[in-house]
């Protein structure tokens, strides 16, 4: 019979990418690892894992199981929490899962009248890139996720929405820097990051292939810009407080401001707990968000 211990044993394996990184993650020999692997792969008759070079790669079935055994976890974690729940003297929690710009610029306020309002209600914050955020969001991990437009292949569903523009910025003078924007030095985000996607979208509306840098989070980049290391293309909720105090300008540009969306999304083929339809009750309510359209 396959256990829990398999599961999990297999999900760190996975993650690892390696058996002996796994076995110190979870503080066992390898051998113990090895041993709980064989005998989940003997359970269900296929193989899970597969040798490439000098690490492990997941098979296709693998795959499965990986994704099958992360929303088992997250059941059971809802179950935990919901007998907790039926205690009554015991408070619920809702999960969220945010980009970094949603995380730092728009969901303070929100989480504080959220609190104020529903003091029983606790609240997990998980900060990640785009793509780590929807893989959340899809594995059950989470129960909101709050990020720009959500994929359209993985079964979400948009509850709410909030205006959110992308500007260009650079330092006070920048427009007389450059002769043309393919030539300026453009800060990034990390690969995965929805501002790096549409940077590289609006890049591609002007038909240029500027020199990139990467640098790993929004206040970085900003201050790299502040500096003069280069421009950048980021929610002008992001950099309203530098826009108004002039460490940061916006450089016009032929499709800026470009109009986008924060949406707040959960798994459609699941039951939205309560604390979490509460949270984004309460986003609508303080008109933080609008209510979305009602799918066809």
């Amino acid at each position: 019979m396959i256990s829990l211990h398999q599961l999990r044993t297999f999900l760190e394996v996975a993650a690892a990418g390696s058996v002996r990184e796994a076995s110190e993650r979870l503080i066992v020999s390898q051998p113990a690892v090895s041993s709980a692997l064989s005998a989940l792969q003997r359970e269900l008759g296929v193989a899970l894992l597969e040798r490439r070079g000098r690490g492990i790669e997941v098979t296709a079935a693998g795959r499965q199981v990986e994704r099958d055994a992360r929303r088992l976890f997250a059941l059971l974690d809802d179950l935990e929490r919901s007998a907790r729940a039926a205690g009554a003297s015991e408070s619920t929690r809702v999960r969220i899962a945010a980009v970094t710009t949603a995380a730092e610029h728009v969901l303070p306020p929100m989480l504080s009248g959220f609190r104020s309002e529903y003091p029983l209600d606790g609240v997990e914050l998980d900060v990640a890139n785009r793509a780590i955020v929807w893989e959340q969001l899809a594995h059950w991990e989470v129960d909101l996720a709050i990020a720009g437009r959500p994929p359209r292949d993985r079964g979400f569903r948009t509850l709410a929405t909030s205006p959110n523009e992308l500007v260009v910025i650079g330092r006070p003078g920048a427009a007389d820097d450059i002769v043309t924007l393919g030539e300026a030095t453009w800060l990034l985000r990390e690969a995965g990051s929805g501002t790096r996607g549409a940077a590289e979208e609006f890049f591609g509306q002007l038909g240029i292939s500027p020199p990139c840098l990467t640098i790993g989070s929004n206040g970085a980049i900003c201050e790299c810009v502040r500096v003069g290391l280069g421009m950048s293309l980021q929610s002008r909720e992001a950099v309203a407080r530098d826009l108004a105090s002039g460490a940061l300008v916006e450089v016009p540009t032929s499709v800026t401001p470009i109009a986008r969306a924060w949406h707040i999304v959960c798994d459609g083929a699941r039951e939205l707990a309560p604390a979490a339809q509460r949270f984004v009750d309460h986003a609508i309510a303080a008109g933080s968000f609008l209510p979305a359209p009602a799918a066809p």
